[in-house]
């Protein structure tokens, strides 16, 4: 199937004339650093033959897209709960803690939000319905996958100058063979999730 016709598989809105965002998040399956949300709304017209599930892109294909979303989206915004509130809130309080952040940062409140996954909470009497794999059916969500992975690499890479024994620039805090090896040479950073330490040393 070519990228064009993989274009056309992502509907445009689940709710029609209506401000619509699209929240998904990146980061929730790691070790370490913040779990990261974003939120977008756009236009009707929107449409990219790369856009899709950001787990299906490739890394280059990723950063070619953030910056067309975000500069033809009508809204969009970014935000992360850090590893300290993952640990006291759990990591899917702190997954949606961190989408009601991005969505208040929109400039132009949304009239209705769409969900990646199948839990939410009520954000200011909006509805809100989940779809699970919405990243890979409605093209708002997929753009905040893009948007949220992109910029929770990016952060994880400026991370990894300052902890460089981590490899957060190859792994982003997943939990990689070796991102488990450094942690029981090094011990945990500030920026590993200690509710997470079960899984530190697991195989």
């Amino acid at each position: 199937m070519s990228a064009q016709k993989k274009t056309f598989l992502l509907q445009p809105f689940a709710k029609e004339d209506c401000l619509e965002a699209g929240c998904d998040e990146a980061g929730r399956g790691c070790l370490a650093g913040p779990v990261f949300a974003a939120a977008v709304i756009l236009p009707p017209n929107f449409a990219h033959p790369l856009l899709n599930d950001s787990k299906k892109m490739t890394k280059a294909q990723r950063n070619l897209l953030r910056p067309i979303i975000e500069s033809l989206a009508i809204s969009w915004a970014v935000a992360l709960a850090d590893a300290a509130e993952i640990d006291q809130l759990n990591i899917l309080n702190a997954s949606i803690l961190s989408m009601h952040r991005a969505i208040t940062l929109l400039s132009v409140k949304p009239e209705h939000l769409i969900i990646d996954g199948n839990r939410f909470k009520p954000f200011s009497g909006i509805p809100h319905p989940c779809f699970i794999k919405g990243d890979s059916k409605y093209a708002s969500i997929a753009a905040a996958s893009v948007l949220a992975k992109t910029h929770r690499d990016a952060y994880m890479e400026l991370q990894a100058l300052k902890f460089p024994q981590y490899g957060w620039d190859r792994n982003m805090g997943y939990p990689t063979m070796a991102h488990r090896a450094a942690i029981t040479q090094w011990g945990a950073s500030p920026l590993h999730r200690k509710s997470f330490k079960p899984l530190f040393f697991s195989v």
